[in-house]
């Protein structure tokens, strides 16, 4: 797969920028989407001339927001369990032997957060917002989304996350540990460069093994990922959620006490 529809693809001197491009969904990712990011990701962790990986959304409005709930009615429009191949994205931001950097540049909602929380590191620009909304729309990412996060901020504030679906400022998540850096917006490439340079000037063969270092200890979440995604696959085929999808459409709040889960 070389010709991509979803995302772009560059190479610059040593670094791989891969750029969600769906600007009118907020850069929300669909089946399709999911499958060429997952081809970049192959293309550029296996290629002995790049040493970082920039993941980023196109324009200024969003880094990501999840999963295009305008493809999901019981189950997204691709393969896998739910229709996005999402566990095998996340899984493979975290294989490759390459640093992953998010560059965040506006809303890292849902999926979006998630593919945060994934990356190696993360830069933010200081209008960047996350959060989390699967519980909003009927939805939830039950592995590296949950767990994961919890490893990375702390079993309270993922639970807060979660549990009450707020959005959190750049600041907030600098704080928390969501990300390495905020900067102003029109800094935000710049930063993101300087990271890079740093790490192009290192051992790839250090950077590789220090990577699988730090993943053996939490790789197990991957196992856990599996098992939620099959009972995520079940709960998409009940009315609870089906609902979260209408009201979300329709732009109006979700009636989930009134309706049977099954």
């Amino acid at each position: 797969m070389t010709d991509y529809t979803d995302i772009r693809y560059e190479v610059t001197s040593g670094v791989a920028t891969i750029t969600i491009d769906r600007q009118d969904k907020y850069n929300a990712f669909r089946g399709k989407t999911c499958d060429e990011l997952i081809d970049a990701l192959h293309r550029a962790g296996w290629d002995k001339s790049i040493g970082v990986i920039v993941l980023t959304g196109a324009g200024s409005k969003a880094f990501c927001t999840g999963g295009d709930q305008s493809a999901h009615d019981g189950g997204y429009d691709g393969r896998g369990l739910i229709g996005l191949p999402v566990e095998e994205l996340q899984s493979l931001i975290r294989e490759v032997p390459k640093p992953v950097i998010g560059r965040v540049n506006g809303f890292a909602i849902g999926g979006g957060n998630v593919l945060v929380t994934c990356c190696d590191l993360a830069i933010a620009a200081d209008s960047a917002i996350f959060g989390q909304v699967g519980p909003k729309v009927g939805s939830v990412d039950p592995g590296f989304g949950t767990a994961f996060l919890a490893r990375v901020i702390g079993e309270k504030r993922a639970r807060e996350i979660w549990f009450l679906c707020r959005r959190y400022s750049a600041q907030q998540a600098l704080e928390w540990g969501l990300v390495n850096a905020v900067v102003p917006a029109e800094q935000l490439d710049a930063e993101v460069e300087r990271w890079c340079q740093e790490i192009l000037a290192l051992s790839p063969t250090a950077i590789a093994i220090a990577k699988r270092s730090f993943n053996a200890d939490s790789d197990s979440i991957r196992g856990i990922g599996g098992l939620g995604m099959q009972a995520l696959s079940l709960y998409y085929g009940t009315e609870e959620s089906h609902e979260g999808v209408r009201a979300f459409m329709e732009k109006r709040k979700p009636n989930f006490r009134g309706r049977k889960s099954d």
